[in-house]
Parts: structure tokens; sequence; C-alpha cells
């Protein structure tokens, strides 16, 4: 694999690394490359086609993201082509869009170890689509263009079963394990390096208007079914445990399971998300 952060240095080639990564900008270049390179060996004719309007066709990273998100959104109300076009505009106009592309699929590769190479999360997983999705999306609120980043919004819901509102505020090194189900509210925040599993809301707690989401902080581990509820803070590191039902906020550090979620063990000192360690520590009563 190459070496496209300075995690890779810390690991024997092939190996997963779990220590925190340098927070350096990502090698597109050497990333497309990469990508391009994961397609290698494969003859399947079936898959020719995809491998080519997906990769082989394209000379760059931005390029070729832009043209997969014309892909999947695409229909009859705003067509392929068009969306590309659109896409590519949004990449021109804030080329952080496409770095924190970048960032979020090396994240993929270094702690999902379903990941065989770069290609395979660019082209399948559905999670890392509907965060690139939102990301336009957010581009679009922010640029007044409302309705069209609803419409976003509401194709990457129908196609990927992932619904976030195109005003939340995510961060870069976001992965979405899986994806299914995750549900992110107007007004939430994930800071970077945040790791959510399947069927993750992070939801208001009734019809309050304003400030109404969740806040979650950099490192933090959400397990699958979890959901976080209201205006609160999941402090830096803290993991959450699968089906926990979380209504106050969180230290950091801290692992919280139950429902309603309590602290349980000892507090921890690593960033969870990048270890995806969701094992809980040893507890002191049955809930």
């Amino acid at each position: 694999m190459p070496d496209l952060s300075p995690t890779s240095l810390a690991a024997s080639r092939g190996a997963r690394a779990v220590a925190e990564p340098t927070l350096l900008p990502i090698d597109q270049e050497r990333l497309w490359s990469d990508i391009a390179a994961g397609c290698e060996g494969c003859d399947d004719p079936l898959v020719r086609g995809l491998l080519a309007t997906g990769i082989r066709n394209h000379a760059s990273f931005a390029n070729g993201l832009a043209a997969l998100i014309g892909r999947k959104l695409g229909d009859r109300s705003v067509a392929d082509d068009a969306l590309s076009e659109l896409v590519a505009e949004a990449f021109a106009a804030d080329p952080h869009i496409v770095a924190a592309a970048a960032a979020d699929l090396v994240a993929i590769r270094e702690r999902d170890p379903a990941t065989a190479n770069y290609a395979t999360p660019f082209l399948f997983f559905k999670g890392y689509h509907a965060v690139q999705c939102y990301r336009v999306a957010h581009w679009l609120w922010n640029n007044d263009r409302r309705y069209l980043a609803l419409h976003l919004q509401s194709r990457t819901s129908e196609l990927f079963a992932v619904d976030i509102h195109p005003a939340a505020r995510l961060g870069r090194r976001i992965l979405f394990d899986h994806g299914t189900g995750i549900v992110i509210g107007e007004t939430s925040v994930l800071e970077d390096d945040v790791s959510l599993l399947q069927g993750v809301t992070l939801g208001g707690t009734g019809k309050n208007v304003g400030d109404r989401h969740p806040k979650v902080r950099r490192g933090v581990l959400i397990g699958a079914g979890a959901k976080i509820l209201g205006n609160i803070e999941l402090g830096e590191g803290a993991k959450v445990g699968a089906g926990s039902i979380v209504l106050e906020s969180v230290p950091p550090f801290t692992t919280v399971v139950g429902n309603p979620a309590r602290p349980v063990g000892t507090r921890h000192s690593a960033l969870p998300a990048f270890t995806m360690d969701q094992m809980l520590p040893p507890i002191d009563y049955m809930i």
C-alpha cells in the first residue's frame, strides 16, 4: 500500500495502523494512482465497464468522485451529467471538499478491516458515498441553494439509507461503517476523526427549535444502534456502546452504555475512533 499518510510509517506493510495519524494533507495524485492500482488484475467482463466509468476514464480523484456522485444521485429530475457538473463546480469553488473526501477515504482504509484497497470503498461503500454527497449538499446549503441541497439529501437518503441534514457540520476523516440507518440532525456537529456504525441517530428530543442536536468531539466512537439525543456533548475520545440511549453529555475519554446510558469502567487514554475497539471495560453492575 503506498505511503499516503504518515500513519503507515508506524506499521508494517499491509498492517492496520491504530496509532493517531499525523494530520497532514493527503497527496491526491498518489491516492488516485493507488485507487487505479486496486483495480489491476480484475478481468471480470461484467465489471470492466464499472471500472472504466468509475475510475479509468478519469484523470484525477476530484474528477472521478464528481462523476461517481453524479451517477449515484442522478434521476429523471436532475440528470447524471448535470449533477456531475454541479459537483465539479463545488469542488472548484471549495477545494477543501475534495481534501476532506480524500482524508475520509484514507481513514476508512486505516480503520476498516473489510477494505483490501482504496478502490473498494471508493466504488462500493455507501457510508463513504453518503458523506461525500453530504459535503456537496452542505456547500449548496451555505451558498443559498437550499432546495437543491435538500434534493441531494433526499436522494442520498433514498439510495443509501443515510440521512444527513445539509446544515449539519462534519469534519474530516469520518467513517460511517456500513452506514445503513444513520441519521444526523440539522444542528449536529461531528468533529474530525469520528467513527459511527450502522443505525446511529444524532437527534433532537422533541419539537424544540434552534440548537438542539448533539456535538460529537474528536476521536469519538459510537456503536451500532446508539441514539444520541438533544443538545449534548460527547467529549473527545468518548465511546458509546451499541444500542445505548444517550441523554446527557459524556465526559472525554469515557465509555457509556445502557438505556439511559451511564459511564462504565475507568477513563481510557486512546481515541477509540482509530482503534475501532467496541469492547466494554470491566463493569461492576448489571444493566
